[in-house]
């Protein structure tokens, strides 16, 4: 049986909130409540496997510090716009 999406939702978003690395806790918390409920099935898909990187390695992506694997280039690139456009 599928699970149904606001429970997905919610998973990811406690998922994104409870990554280990306090700076990734608050990148990907304030990015999953801004567009998690606008993302296709597909892009949850891809945002899933994300969350099951290591966190030294997200990191290094959404700094840009090193390029991110190929799956995720585009989700780790609305990461990086997400970052830039939100407040401090």
């Amino acid at each position: 049986m599928s699970e149904p999406l606001a429970t997905r939702l919610k998973r990811l978003k406690m998922r994104s909130m409870r990554r280990g690395i306090k700076e990734m806790d608050i990148i990907l918390s304030r990015f999953a409540d801004d567009y998690l409920s606008q993302m296709t099935p597909k892009s949850l898909d891809i945002y899933e496997d994300f969350l099951d990187q290591n966190d030294q390695d997200l990191y290094q992506w959404v700094s840009g510090q090193c390029a991110s694997a190929p799956p995720f280039q585009a989700l780790v690139e609305e990461i990086k716009a997400h970052i830039s456009n939100t407040p401090r």
